[in-house]
This record gives structure tokens, sequence and C-alpha cells, in this order.
């Protein structure tokens, strides 16, 4: 595929935006790919590690660990040397851990190995998020980012087809090994084909080393959280994270000990849940582009409808193979596709110039969640020995961020350009750059 050039001889925003888009879906697709699929893999791990629900959700907690502060680093280290290098890297790191993870002994050793791709997906959600931002003008940044984001659930659905299949027939160790190569070639594909926009490359050479502003002292970067949409992100984002760790740790176990369902047949509702929290991520996310009620409005519907959906599960309802398949399915539409509007809502409210240590900011807090949910919620299957008390924790902490957050001021424009986010229009030509905002020039946040 041949791309047009700019007057500097780089490829031209307009078609090259779409090749970012594509790359930076795989990569996350393949960076995310054996974590989204341990849960599937419940039933192979169980037997082959004789582990507990609890110990599994501790498997989905050790990847999401070392996040807590590697959030944060890979933000401050996307501001200052950009993606392409930094996410490259971090799938790399994500690839190299799986492969030697291939050759781990048992439960002890598979913790360690998630603890190592932690590290290196910390990088990947801000990275590249990131890199879709400074590609697309707001009036199609949602939409893009809801793309970019379907890489999660598209990489859970391949993952959850692929991986329990090889576990069955090769051991939970030959899992491991396929993520390790899929990561590997997520890792090759962004630094090979990932660019930065020319105008941005051309304006960041442009600023003198002197010029450049010292970054403020943490403590102050941290006043970030009481923004209100920095506010509402976080509570939105702690609860729904929540919700998808429950679909990842309890739905297959779900299907299977209370609806009766087989494996195969149990993995196959999985795979429904993800590619509909696929299609979630890019419907709601484009939604929010032409909400007048901010990209804060498909959020606040993607709860409600969660929590009507876990409040049904933990009924006689849920215990219905069909009925209980079709509520894992809009679960999954909803308490997955959430994240696209989510993003975009989150990086349109980022100071300029400062979007990859805000999404690392606000994604290193929800981590707590996503560590802590996944224990939890099977730490109450075991206690209670059913999963009504786990989905209905979910339900009722999920309608309290709804009455706390739906409250808010009216939607103020969305950023528009920036050192960060170059306004890329329909209209952009090879005089883009030089319309590009100077750095540190202050653009209006969207409150939503």
């Amino acid at each position: 595929m041949s791309h047009h050039t700019d007057a500097r001889g780089g490829p031209s925003p307009l078609p090259y935006r779409w090749t970012v888009l594509g790359v930076a879906t795989f990569t996350q697709a393949a960076a995310c790919f054996f974590v989204q699929g341990i849960g599937a893999m419940a039933v192979p791990l169980q037997n082959a590690l004789d582990l507990s629900t609890t110990q599994l959700g501790l498997l989905l907690s050790a990847s999401q660990l070392v996040p807590l502060v590697g959030l944060l680093v890979a933000g401050e280290l996307l501001d200052r040397y950009g993606e392409r290098w930094v996410v490259g890297i971090g799938a790399g790191v994500v690839a190299a851990g799986l492969l030697a993870g291939s050759l781990a002994q048992g439960y002890a050793s598979l913790l360690v190995v998630l603890l190592v791709v932690g590290a290196g997906y910390s990088a990947i959600q801000p990275g590249g998020s990131k890199s879709v931002a400074a590609w697309f003008e707001p009036s199609r940044l949602g939409f893009a980012m809801g793309v970019r984001q379907a890489g999660l659930p598209l990489g859970g659905a391949v993952a959850v087809a692929v991986l329990p299949v090889v576990a069955a027939a090769s051991g939970w160790r030959a899992a491991v090994l396929v993520g390790g190569l899929v990561a590997l070639a997520g890792a090759v594909a962004f630094t090979v084909l990932y660019r930065r926009p020319p105008g941005a490359v051309a304006e960041r050479a442009e600023t003198p080393v002197a010029a450049t502003p010292v970054p403020p002292p943490l403590v102050d970067r941290l006043r970030l959280l009481r923004e209100p949409a920095m506010a509402k992100a976080l509570l939105s984002g702690t609860a729904m994270v929540s919700v998808h760790s429950g679909i990842g740790v309890l739905g297959a176990l779900y299907l299977h000990d209370v609806t009766g369902l087989g494996a195969g047949a149990a993995g196959a509702v999985l795979v429904a849940a993800q590619l509909a929290g696929m299609l979630g991520r890019i419907g709601l996310a484009a939604w929010s582009d032409r909400s007048r009620a901010g990209r804060y409005r498909p959020v606040l519907a993607s709860m409600v409808a969660a929590a009507a959906s876990l409040v049904a599960l933990a009924t006689p309802l849920g215990g219905h193979p069909l009925a209980a398949a079709l509520l894992l399915a809009w679960l999954g539409f909803f308490g997955i596709g959430w994240y696209g509007p989510w993003v975009a809502h989150l990086a349109e409210a980022a100071p300029p110039g400062r979007t990859g240590f805000a999404l690392g900011l606000v994604m290193a807090v929800n981590q707590v969640a996503v560590i802590l949910a996944p224990p939890a919620l099977g730490l109450l299957r075991d206690a209670t020995g059913g999963y009504s008390a786990a989905w209905s924790a979910l339900a009722v902490a999920t309608a309290g961020t709804v009455a706390v957050t739906a409250r808010g001021g009216k939607r103020r424009g969305p950023k528009t350009s920036g050192p960060d986010r170059p306004h890329l229009g329909p209209d952009a030509d090879d005089t883009a750059a030089a319309d590009a905002s100077p750095v540190g020039a202050t653009a209006p946040r969207s409150a939503a």
C-alpha cells in the first residue's frame, strides 16, 4: 500500500493515520492476548494446578500489580520520548516474559511471569491511546479511540477461542508460549510502522531545548485528579473495570457451574461477550462524537445497562443457559464497551502537553480496582458457594457510581489542537503543522 508524502517527505496525515490506528489496535490486541484468555482457561488451569477461584483471581491481579507504578512511569516517558519506542519496548517486555513463562514450573512461577507481563503492559494502554489522540481531530477522536480500544476485547475473543484449545491439547505452558509469540508480533509491528504526525514532529524539532518547560512537581500534577472530568473518569473507571474483571474471572465458571454448559459452550459465550464488547467500544465511542451532552453520557448509559444485567444474573433468571448467554453478551457490550468513550473523555480532559501523564495517572489509580476485584470476587464466590453475592456487589457499586457522577456541569468544547493533538481534519493539507498550536499553548478542556 502506497502513501502520499508531505513537503517534508514523510507520510501524509490523512492516509497514514488509518495505518497508525490499525497498528495501535493490533498491538493492543496482541499485548493483552494471553491475560484476557486466562479466564477462559479457568477449568484447565484449575485441573492442572489445583487452584481455587481465589487463586485464579490472583493470576488476573498479578499482571495488573506493577502498572500501579508503571502507568505513571510510562505516562511520563511518553510525554518525553514519544510513543514509538516506549510502546514497542513495553510490548517486547510482555513477549519476553511470556516466552520465558512457557518454562514455568507451577503456580508461583506463573505469578512471577504475569508480574513481568504487567510491567511491559504498563506502556501499552496510555501509549496506544496517546498515539491515536495525536493523529485524530476531536470530531473523529471518539470513533478512532473506540476502534483502538476494541483491540482488547478483540484479543480477548481470539484468546478465549484459541488458548483453552491449546491448553487442552498441549498443556497450559504451550498456551503461554502462544501468548508470547502473539505479543512479539505486536511489538515488532508497532516499532516498524508507527510514526508521529509530521506536524508534531516538526513542531517538537523546532522547539529550543532551553525553552522546554520544566514539568511541575509530582504533587502539583496529582492535583489533576481534582478536576471534575478527571474525578468522573476515576470513579466510573473504578466501577467498570471491576465489572470487566467479573466477566473475566467468573464468566466461564458461572456458565459451567450454574447453567450446566460444557467448557466449549461456555467459551463460546465468552467469545460472544468479548465480540459484543468490541462492538460496544466502537459504537459507544462513535456515539460520544455526536453526543451534545458530552462524551460522559455514553459512559453513564453503560453503567446503567451493566448494573441491570448484573442484577438479572443474580436472580434465578440467570440460571437458564440461554438467558445467561444473552445477559453476558449484553454485559459484554456495555461492561467492556464503556472504555472507548471513557478514554476519549479522559484524553480530551487532559491538559495540553500532559496527555500521557494524565492517561497514566487515572489508569494507575484505577489499577487498585483492577488488582483487588478478581481475588475479591473469587473470595466472595468461594465463601458463599455461589455467584449471586459477587454479581450483586458489582451491581450496587456500579449503580452507586451512577448516582454520584450523573451530576455535573455542561459540556465545554473538546480540546482542539496542541502538541499532543495537532488538528488533522478533513481539510488538512501539508500546511497542517504550521497551523498547530505552539508548545505549551492553552486549549479548552472538556468537563463533560
